[in-house]
C-alpha cells in the first residue's frame, strides 16, 4: 500500500507551487484551503483542514504558511514525518518585525488593496525571476480570498507556539527574504534558494525529501 503526502502550499497558493515535484511510488494529497471562520483560531482551523487526513502515519510537506499550519496539524494528527519549506516552526523563528506588526496591531491599518498589489519589489521579495513565475504570483495573489488574506497574515504575525515535533525536516533558502534563514533553526539550507524555490529549486529539495523517507 502506498503512502501518502499531503501537501499544503503558502498563503493563498495551491498545487502550482509544486508542478515540478514527481513523487512516484506515493499518493500524493494536495490540501486545499478553506475560508476561516469568524474570529477562527489557526488551531481550529488546523482541526478542520486536517478532518480529511484519514491516513494515519502519513507524511506531511508545509510550504511558508502551510509549515506553519503543519506544525499545528502535527499536535492533532499522527504524522510519520513532516516537511517545512521556507516556514516556521516557532514564535520565535517568525522575523521580530512581523512580531511587532502583531502587538501594535497595525495590520488592521494596511488596506487590502496595498497587500494585493504585485509589483517589481513583490518579484524581489518572493524571488519570482522568470516571466512564468512572476504571473503565477499575480495569479496567487488576484485569487486569494481577502478575508483569508488578512486572517491568515494575523495568525503568523500573532503566533505563539514554542514547541514542534521531533520528526520535523526543516529546509530553508538562504535568498529567502519573506523568513530569513539566519532566523530559522534549520536541518537543510538550499542555497539561492529564494520563497519560491519550489517552482525554480524544486528537484534539489525533492530529493532532499526522498532521502530522508528512503
Amino acid at each position: 500500500m502506498k503512502s501518502t503526502i499531503y501537501i499544503i502550499s503558502g498563503l493563498g497558493a495551491d498545487k502550482r507551487m509544486f508542478q515540478n515535484f514527481s513523487f512516484d511510488g506515493f499518493n500524493v494529497v494536495h490540501i486545499n484551503w478553506i475560508l476561516p471562520l469568524e474570529n477562527e483560531t489557526l488551531q481550529n482551523y488546523a482541526l478542520r483542514i486536517s478532518e480529511n487526513m484519514t491516513d494515519e502515519n502519513a507524511i506531511l510537506i508545509g510550504l511558508s504558511f502551510g509549515g506553519i499550519l503543519s506544525v499545528e496539524i502535527s499536535k492533532i494528527k499522527k504524522i510519520k514525518k513532516i516537511f517545512l519549506l521556507s516556514s516556521a516552526k516557532t514564535k520565535s523563528e517568525i522575523p521580530f518585525y512581523y512580531r511587532i506588526l502583531g502587538k501594535l496591531n497595525l495590520l488592521n491599518f494596511i488596506p487590502i488593496s496595498v497587500l494585493k498589489n504585485v509589483n517589481f519589489l513583490s518579484y524581489i521579495i518572493f524571488g519570482a525571476k522568470t516571466y512564468f513565475e512572476k504571473e503565477l504570483l499575480k495569479s496567487i495573489v488576484k485569487d486569494t480570498d481577502e478575508k483569508f488574506l488578512k486572517w491568515a497574515l494575523h495568525q503568523i504575525i500573532n503566533w505563539k507556539n514554542e514547541n514542534y515535533s521531533e520528526n520535523i525536516i526543516h529546509i530553508q533558502g538562504n535568498r529567502d527574504l519573506i523568513l530569513p534563514h539566519y532566523f530559522v533553526k534549520f536541518d537543510y539550507l538550499i542555497n539561492g534558494g529564494t520563497h519560491f524555490m519550489t517552482l525554480n529549486q524544486s528537484k534539489e529539495i525533492e530529493q532532499i525529501i526522498l532521502d530522508n523517507l528512503a
